[in-house]
């Protein structure tokens, strides 16, 4: 079947009634459990189901849970119970984990949710001769306990979009069934990863709609004004047109000249510019995965250029042409009207309605990402947008509210602040600046959105990144983690060498090791609550009740005290306080025995804790009821590249202790480069360099447009004898008047912004953040840009002022 052209491999299944192994003079037995016949090849084959611990990588390997509940070693020998027949005897070469263990053992062709059912905790795999030679007649006599499957690797080649690669999945697999013709059942893994990645892509879309689309709505209103700052000259143009006999169609012909032009340069040069961007923040310069969908958004993107070119430069000029006498036209002043939205309340109405859906939202414990069980869904209430959108129009309109108040009812308070400026001219700039007041707040609200767009993506992206950053280190544990299994535990000398290393912060033991709550084997990691903090991150959230330091100090506070995980508590019904007996593995018989804890509290995650079921105790008590201080895991902290220290510990621990290091900047690789997440470093680097391009144009091109505008005035007041210092003083109060004012209200808005996305968005984070993170290095410099511009428009606009001024007056 030439599109199967991946790699298929036939793995032995078999149960096993329970396992048996003798050490230490000691006999444990473990309840049933699978065993595995693999053929060779098959690590090379799907190198993620198999990780290799201790030992050798061929021959009979146990998982490390069984491992752990033998106390078998390499060279244990283990008797696998088969129903009806003798155990057979197998000696083990190695000890392994399989961290694709929920799809390795799922139940194929199960009805839905059958699927679902927990691995077993005991598990052995076999080199596929001797699972033959051992369970072939345990089929001939049990044949629901053997059965086999194969496993398919499907060839690399899929659709770039995940949507599109899930169809072409499901229909390979559909078309294999119908050629097995009932003699087997398909899982398809790939189309179930693929479903969640289209979902995930989905949620890509849906984090462009919150972060990109305000850019691209800001990008089209600075273009609006850049058009409108010249539709005073344009009007007075047309004016002079109609008197010397141009007609109204003859100037909306020049008008529509112009609009395509503009639009046809403009929509070139803004697709060159999508590609260029592309191929520097992602690597490509197509505008969709596919063919059709680069050229639907390309054309897209070219057909809205167009539409705002006709909407800027054609409409008013157009509307002009038809309804605005020459007189009119040529009025340099013209009454300043109040809009009907400000007479409304709009801007008060939109921020209400804004809060009662973000508050709906947050009661009713809505995200948009479900991970059930860790499989991530989506869960989209389009309604939830509302709460962004109409807080960020009615901030915007808000911020032209109060800055028209200002210049209007606050004109005395506005003389007061620009008298350190003007000096004795303080009023009269005042005056000019309320006379232009409709200009002033459209200036001050593109910069108030300007920089409204660049804190809310700048913090929502520090905040993202740091949580990711979090996340893999709730993965990894700590910026270095040695483990190995919980049948031996790394050498003593280790934490001691470790600390001596160049570049290691801190170092924290951490016992991993299994517990059994009724005939559930849980996890159970074994902490010093009052050091653990130094070389790990703990977080609030990781906590019921998001305070991480009461909880430890419960923690501390007595020694048989444990915390459950919370899907623990709820299959448990377990009380807070109450007393809780778990089965622990002694030392000295390597059985398990009846401890008892008292349950102190609820942890939902802990670093290297699985997701779902856990315990987490106090190591000391653990060691001495238990008789074996063994700690199975290191967390290390670091300031230098994790990379290279996590090669000195692989060095310090050699290959005979079986462990195994990483280092979180691999985890974050590995985190960001799932089918199931989002990595949002292109663009993180492709919103902040547009917000560094918005916040030049709106401080500094829009600034000087706006008092290059009033150019007129600037001429007359110098020919009636105002000195270039005088002058100065209404163009530094306007630009001041416009920046601060605009950043002020920006920043507040923009903060507000984020905190609401943050919010909708916490099924994003795992875990979510206590608190939003705050770029300062990059708000620095683009205040420092944003100044720069500012001062570069002041200037341009005082030495065009120093020009004669009959001359200004004549080209005016």
């Amino acid at each position: 079947m030439w599109w199967w052209t991946g790699k298929s491999l036939p793995v032995g299944y078999a149960s096993t009634t329970g396992l048996t192994a003798t050490a230490g003079g000691t006999t444990q037995v473990t309840g049933s459990g699978k065993v595995l016949g693999l053929p060779p090849g098959y690590s090379a084959a799907f190198p993620g189901e198999v990780r290799y611990l201790v030992g050798a990588r061929s021959g009979v390997l146990l998982a490390q849970q069984t491992a752990a509940n033998l106390h078998a070693s390499v060279g244990t020998v283990v008797a696998i119970g088969r129903k009806g027949l003798p155990p057979a005897k197998v000696v083990v070469r190695g000890i392994v984990d399989l961290p694709a263990a929920d799809s390795m053992f799922q139940a194929v062709g199960a009805p839905p949710g059958v699927s679902l059912q927990a691995p077993p905790d005991n598990v052995v795999l076999l080199p596929q001769a001797v699972w033959q030679r051992d369970f072939t007649q345990l089929g001939n006599t049990q044949p629901g306990a053997v059965y086999q499957q194969y496993h398919v690797a499907l060839s690399p080649r899929l659709a770039p979009d995940p949507a599109a690669a899930f169809t072409d999945v499901t229909a390979r697999a559909k078309n294999l069934e119908v050629r097995l013709a009932g003699a087997g059942a398909v899982g398809d893994n790939l189309a179930a990863q693929l479903d969640a990645a289209r979902k995930d892509a989905l949620y890509a879309q849906l984090l462009f709609l919150f972060l990109g689309v305000p850019g691209a709505v800001l990008a089209a209103l600075l273009t609006a004004i850049i058009a409108a700052a010249g539709g005073d000259r344009r009007r007075r143009e047309q004016a002079l047109l109609r008197i010397r006999g141009a007609s109204p169609r003859r100037i909306i012909w020049f008008a529509a000249t112009e609009a395509l032009l503009v639009g046809i340069l403009g929509a070139g040069i803004g697709l060159i510019g999508a590609m260029l961007a592309g191929r520097l923040a992602f690597g490509v310069t197509r505008f969709g995965a596919t063919t059709s969908q680069a050229v639907f958004w390309g054309a897209l993107a070219a057909v809205a250029g167009f539409g705002l070119a006709i909407v800027t430069e054609l409409v008013p000029a157009a509307r002009d042409a038809r309804t605005i006498t020459v007189r009119q036209a040529r009025d340099i002043v013209g009454p300043a009207s109040k809009p009907l939205w400000a007479t409304l309340y709009v801007d008060i109405w939109l921020l209400g309605a804004a809060g009662i859906v973000f508050w709906r939202s947050v009661q009713s414990g809505y995200q948009v990402v479900l991970a059930p069980e860790g499989v991530a869904t989506i869960s989209v209430s389009y309604s939830t947008f509302l709460a962004p959108l109409l807080f960020w129009i009615g901030a915007a309109l808000l911020s032209w509210r109060l800055s028209n108040a200002a210049l209007g009812r606050g004109r005395a308070a506005v003389a007061w602040a620009a008298r350190p400026l003007a000096g004795g001219l303080a009023g009269v700039v005042a005056a000019s600046m309320s006379r232009q007041r409709r200009l002033l707040s459209r200036g001050l609200l593109i910069m108030a959105l300007t920089a409204s767009f660049a804190v809310s993506t700048a913090i929502f992206n520090q905040t993202y990144a740091a949580q990711s950053r979090v996340d893999a280190q709730l993965s990894n544990g700590s910026d270095v983690t040695a483990a190995t299994t919980a049948a031996t535990g790394l050498p003593p000398r280790i934490f001691g060498a470790t600390r001596q290393l160049p570049g290691v912060v801190a170092v924290q033991p951490m016992m991993h090791r299994f517990a059994y709550v009724g005939n559930d084997l849980q996890d159970m990691f074994g902490i010093n609550p009052r050091t653990i903090g130094q070389a790990t991150s703990v977080s609030d959230a990781f906590f019921q009740g998001g305070n991480a330091q009461s909880v430890l100090a419960r923690l501390a506070a007595r020694p048989d005290a444990v915390l459950v995980s919370d899907e623990t508590v709820r299959d448990y019904q377990l009380q807070p306080g109450g007393l809780i007996r778990l089965r622990l593995q002694f030392a000295g018989d390597h059985a398990y025995h009846l401890v008892r804890f008292h349950y102190v509290g609820i942890v939902r995650e802990f670093p290297t804790a699985p997701r779902d079921s856990f315990f987490v105790a106090n190591a000391s008590y653990i060691a001495k009821i238990t008789g074996s201080p063994a700690y199975q895991v290191m967390l290390s902290k670091v300031s230098g590249p994790p990379p290279a220290i996590a090669g000195r510990v692989r060095q310090l621990l050699g290959p005979a202790s079986g462990a195994v290091v990483q280092d979180i900047a691999s985890q974050l690789k590995i985190t960001l480069s799932g089918l199931t997440t989002i990595d949002l470093s292109g663009l993180t680097r492709l919103e902040l360099t547009f917000a560094f391009i918005l916040a030049v144009a709106a401080s500094g091109l829009v600034l000087i447009l706006g008092l290059v505008e009033r150019r007129r005035m600037f001429a007359i007041t110098a020919a009636l004898g105002a000195r270039t210092r005088q002058l100065a003083s209404f163009v530094w109060a306007e630009a001041l008047f416009v920046t601060l004012g605009g950043a002020v209200l920006g920043i507040l808005s923009g903060w507000g912004l984020s905190f609401i996305i943050v919010k909708i968005l916490t099924g994003v984070f795992d875990p979510p953040p206590p608190h939003l993170f705050t770029p300062w290095a990059y708000l620095g410099a683009l205040a420092a840009v944003t100044a720069v511009a500012v001062i570069a428009a002041g200037a341009t606009v005082i030495r065009s002022a120093r020009e004669p001024a009959m001359e200004i007056i004549r080209d005016l």
